[in-house]
């Protein structure tokens, strides 16, 4: 189960990104974060933004309304979502795995 923390209308969670993958796909939770696998390498941030484009289109959300708070050179990241619950979050999770 991916942790979620709410805050307002934020939502924020733990994404741990494998770069380089055969397509960019989310994968599922993997020990409390949501485990996302990246066809772009992690070279000048394109895997970072290929990050915020398949969530953005995954939680029907604008990529504006996604935001890379800590990790921005790690696989760890922390990822801030505007305008979703949680609710909403973990029902597009578990309808895609």
């Amino acid at each position: 189960m991916v942790k979620f923390t709410e805050k307002g209308d934020t939502i924020t969670f733990t994404v741990r990104v494998v770069p380089r993958a055969s397509k960019s796909e989310i994968v599922g939770p993997h020990d409390g974060a949501l485990k996302v696998r990246i066809a772009s390498p992690p070279v000048d941030g394109a895997a970072n933004e290929e990050l915020i484009k398949l969530l953005a289109k995954t939680f029907g959300v604008s990529k504006s309304s996604i935001e890379i708070v800590s990790g921005h050179s790690s696989k760890t990241k922390q990822i801030r979502i505007t305008g979703a619950t949680p609710e909403k979050i973990t029902a597009i999770l578990q309808a895609k795995i």
